[in-house]
């Protein structure tokens, strides 16, 4: 059997003819930047989410630094990151002009809440907490924290589409939030995508501003900007699929459960705890023999991966932080454990059944 690490196919094949017919009519109508569809999806989204404000970008990446420079943060300023997520949590924040500070993790592979504040400084400005593979922080704590330094909170959902924290969603809590729609993520476009998603009006207001060159109208450039708009095919393409994201969902909460129910205890498992609802963006097991398993695994036809191999402060683009394993050891023990197996919507239970399988043959 071959069982691909993830199936964009097999979600484009259940949304045809809808699918093609949004797609041609952004053709039809050549509304390719922006326009009405980024319209739509803006208050769609803000709809879903319980927002005031989303605004509709390029990619995942330009949210988190626009975000960020919208909240003032520059030369100077620290924001503390966890020290495992995908790089873009952490270079956003120097390509704003500030100085990312990596904190380690706990067992769940999220930012370790207990040991944010002995990181705090007076330099500190900012703390991203990352959603990690769709399994979300406890913001309630982050929020206290933050109001007792007066930080901002800028949640990194790039991986959390659905998430929620004691029944309210993920992305809601901090002062703006991040999401990348990524053809892969829960809720993902024809290519790069993202948006900004706020409840303050001026945060919203300079976002918005400078995802389009500074302007608040046409040829009124505020301050200089960048070209960070959302298309409208892509805008089209997640308009078709927002309205399906919690089906899809529950299927993923679903296929994980049969996972945990069929893998031996020889990998640990991703936890559930209790009133957080993991979206498993990423299905992730730790393994003492990951590479060995992986190996394996590819050889009897299933696709896996790692996220993420290399803790970012180990990573050489920030070697002038000096840091060694001894400054993160969770992340630099569970870095070397983590994998990722195959997880969608439209993975079946023969599927998952045959993955479970060879894992645990493996010893």
């Amino acid at each position: 059997m071959k069982i691909p690490f993830v199936d964009l196919k097999a979600q484009y094949n259940s949304l045809l003819p809808e699918m093609n017919d949004a797609i041609m009519n952004i053709i039809n109508n050549t509304a390719f930047i922006s326009g009405e569809s980024a319209a739509e999806f803006e208050h769609g989204f803000s709809s879903y989410l319980g927002m005031k404000h989303t605004i509709a970008c390029a990619n995942g990446t330009d949210s988190l630094e626009i975000l960020l420079k919208s909240m003032g943060i520059g030369a100077g300023d620290e924001v503390l990151v966890p020290a495992i997520s995908w790089i873009s949590t952490a270079e956003s924040v120097t390509t704003s002009g500030g100085t990312p500070v990596f904190v380690d993790i706990d067992d769940d592979l999220l930012i370790d809440l207990n040991l944010i504040e002995q990181h705090i400084t007076s330099r500190t400005k900012a703390i991203i907490p990352v959603h990690l593979y769709g399994n979300p922080v406890d913001m309630n704590r982050i929020m206290e924290i933050a109001e007792k330094y007066g930080l901002f909170v800028l949640e990194d959902c790039a991986q959390s589409h659905a998430a929620t924290i004691q029944g309210k969603m993920a992305g809601t809590f901090g002062h703006a939030s991040s999401f990348s729609f990524y053809p892969g993520k829960n809720l993902g476009a024809y290519g790069d995508a993202g948006a900004m998603v706020t409840n303050n009006v001026e945060i919203a207001r300079i976002a918005r501003a400078i995802a389009n060159h500074g302007q608040e109208g046409k040829h009124n450039h505020l301050l200089e900007g960048r070209n960070s708009r959302m298309d409208g095919i892509q805008a089209a393409v997640l308009n078709t699929k927002l309205p399906h994201l919690d089906k899809w969902t529950a299927m993923r909460i679903h296929n994980a459960h049969i996972y945990n129910d069929l893998l031996h205890s020889n990998v640990i498992k991703p936890r559930e705890r209790e009133g957080f609802k993991h979206v498993y963006h990423l299905y992730v097991i730790q393994h003492e023999n990951r590479d060995e398993l992986a190996i394996q695994l590819k050889e009897k036809g299933v696709d896996t991966a790692i996220h993420y191999p290399i803790p970012m402060p180990f990573m050489p683009c920030y070697n002038r932080f000096n840091h060694s394993e001894i400054d993160f050891p969770n992340a630099a023990k569970i870095a070397k454990r983590i994998l990722s197996l195959p997880m969608y919507a439209e993975l079946t239970q023969e599927q998952i059944a045959y993955v479970a399988e060879h894992v645990n043959a493996y010893y």
